[in-house]
């Protein structure tokens, strides 16, 4: 027992510097500190959520980005920078602009041509004139405008060149009429150099035997003379005829087309098939529509 209490002295200072810390943590710490000091678990447990949610996200992301963008690179390494379909719209529309630039290279070809017939210091073909139709009516050059013309020179007695003329001329309107679908578009007119012996009576009797749209004229002598004149127009018939004498008569051989508006802008020939010729005055007729010009119609 004594040594007991002997031994109690040295104990204490010992049990009571063991005890400080327990004590010293038993203290009471103020709210204030705790919140500061120390990091509550939710918010750590949401912070690490929201990363990991954060990371998962940008992660899958960029994966499917670089799927998407590997796939494309394989697609355009399989089938090049252009595809099947791609090919086709360009040669369609390369074939497209070809035709539509060689169309209207022609088309302002004609369109050239026609101006240069009407050029300063050139001889115009065509002009004012006056004769009389079938029906014994007045009929001049004004009666051509608002449709295409075409004018031919001959006469009835004409052994060979008028006849093949004329054959080819009704073939030509009805191939133009059938393009067309409005036969008072095209005019096709028959003016006669041999005034005394091509009388109405005999005009419409030989007309008749190649088509019956062709529009026959004639005249006294001096209004023959004076349209040929004016179409440029060569021809021999004598001036002074005695009834029943005979002879022939010489003169040029074309087809004359005017415009809408009695201006030149063809001449067929004889080396003219009815296909060509046609094809000719159907172009100028389309160009003039194309442009918007009026055309309105002309004597049936």
């Amino acid at each position: 027992m004594a040594s007991s209490l002997k031994s109690l002295p040295r104990l204490l200072p010992r049990a009571t510097r063991t005890a400080t810390p327990t004590i010293a943590s038993s203290r009471t710490v103020p709210l204030s500190s705790i919140l500061h000091s120390t990091p509550r678990i939710p918010q750590v447990q949401n912070k690490n959520a929201l990363n990991s949610n954060t990371s998962r996200t940008f992660t899958s992301s960029t994966l499917r980005a670089r799927a998407k963008t590997m796939g494309q690179l394989r697609a355009r390494n399989s089938t090049g920078p252009f595809s099947w379909k791609a090919a086709l719209l360009f040669v369609v529309t390369g074939a497209g602009m070809i035709v539509y630039f060689q169309v209207e290279k022609e088309r302002l070809a004609r369109k050239r041509v026609a101006e240069m017939s009407k050029g300063v210091g050139r001889p115009k073909v065509g002009g004012p004139f006056v004769l009389r139709d079938l029906e014994g009516r007045e009929f001049t050059a004004e009666d051509l405008k608002g449709k295409y013309s075409f004018v031919y020179f001959g006469f009835t007695h004409c052994p060979d060149i008028c006849p093949d003329e004329l054959d080819k001329m009704a073939e030509i309107i009805d191939k133009v009429n059938e393009a067309t679908g409005d036969p008072s578009l095209f005019l096709p007119v028959f003016i006669t150099c041999d005034p005394v012996r091509d009388t109405p009576e005999v005009l419409r009797e030989y007309l008749k035997e190649f088509h019956p749209k062709i529009v026959g004229l004639t005249g006294t002598y001096e209004q023959v003379k004076h349209v040929c004149k004016m179409y440029r127009v060569y021809f021999s018939t004598p001036r002074d005829v005695k009834p029943g004498e005979d002879y022939l008569v010489d003169h040029s051989i074309y087809f004359y087309l005017m415009d809408p508006e009695n201006d030149f802008v063809e001449c067929i020939g004889r080396q003219d098939t009815p296909e060509s010729a046609s094809k000719v005055i159907l172009e100028h007729i389309n160009d003039w529509k194309r442009e918007g010009r009026p055309l309105t119609g002309g004597q049936q």
